[in-house]
């Protein structure tokens, strides 16, 4: 086997295996929020008024921490190519810092766990860390299926996409992909600041699209390997797909819905799926099973491309 596609390999497992023992970096270690500082002390100079200037600052910083970001990581790498294992042990440390798949059953269970004991205040408030709605006046099933929302677009944005990167670009493109993310999150809002945000928020669109629909059809798969009704969740996915704003989120979140079997809303906004079974907390459970399967499969896919691209492109 080639050195750099074995190194790819360890590097893609050891990073695993810490997401599943230790979760999140503290914050002081944590290439995520140092990128975030980043983008917050960049703000400071954003201009308070006038479209134009603002779309112009926004495209600048989108295009100028993804660049950074990147060219970071590759450089450190870069320095730590002359000690192979100091190097392996950087690849792992971003690339870990990339992805964050086992803190989302963590976090779904934060949300579950307080409301399977009747305590819906804490239920709700736990649901700030999967995702970014108001959960105050949720009522119970609301809640629940904010929780499964989270968990089908979160695969893609925690886990498939910064992998789909790292196959293609190395540990570089996986913290590219992530600035991408991140910006959008902080700033691709709209608002005060709608026009400066604009350009991340198409960036984040852009750079979402593949793997947004690969986590959907890793999903299906994921559903014919533990005997959920796929045909259904390719006819929910099919109809309600593109009901969300986001031109991709839908996706997953419809095939959740779909094999499932449950409704999906968001008030005001989108209902996907069909009321087939009611929301409970045993399908939230069910929701991270089909999660962790997609993203198991996927690694198996990162694996199989690692041997035939990683070593041929030098990462």
């Amino acid at each position: 086997m080639h050195a750099a596609t074995a190194s790819a390999l360890i590097v893609l497992a050891a990073a695993l295996v810490v997401d599943w023992a230790l979760g999140e970096y503290p914050s002081l270690l944590h290439p995520v929020v140092w990128i975030g500082k980043t983008i917050h002390a960049a703000m400071r100079l954003a201009p308070q008024q006038g479209r134009w200037r603002q779309l112009l600052f926004g495209a600048i910083l989108a295009l100028g921490i993804c660049t950074l970001s990147a060219a970071t990581t590759f450089l450190i790498l870069h320095w730590a190519a002359e000690w192979p294992i100091v190097e392996i042990l950087i690849g792992i440390f971003f690339l870990k810092a990339s992805f964050a798949l086992w803190e989302l059953k963590r976090a779904a269970n934060r949300v579950v766990q307080p409301f399977q004991h009747g305590n819906l205040a804490q239920a709700r408030e736990a649901l700030r860390s999967l995702c970014s709605r108001d959960p105050s006046c949720l009522d119970e099933s609301a809640l629940l299926a904010a929780t499964i929302e989270s968990l089908a677009e979160n695969l893609c944005d925690s886990f498939i996409a910064p992998l789909c990167y790292w196959t293609v670009f190395g540990v570089p493109g996986a913290m590219g992909y992530r600035a991408v993310n991140t910006l959008d999150a902080m700033i691709g809002y709209r608002g005060r600041f709608e026009f400066l945000g604009k350009v991340p928020a198409r960036l984040d669109d852009v750079a979402n699209w593949l793997p947004a629909r690969l986590t959907a059809g890793l999903l299906l798969l994921a559903g014919c390997l533990t005997g959920k009704n796929v045909a259904s969740a390719w006819r929910i996915l099919r109809r309600d797909g593109a009901k969300t704003p986001s031109p991709n989120g839908g996706r997953p979140m419809a095939v959740m819905a779909g094999l499932l079997g449950v409704e999906l809303e968001k008030k005001g906004v989108y209902i996907l799926g069909d009321p087939r079974e009611p929301l409970t907390p045993q399908k939230v459970r069910q929701a991270w099973l089909l999660v962790s399967i997609a993203a198991m499969i996927m690694v198996v896919l990162c694996g199989l491309a690692a041997l035939t691209l990683v070593g041929a492109a030098g990462w």
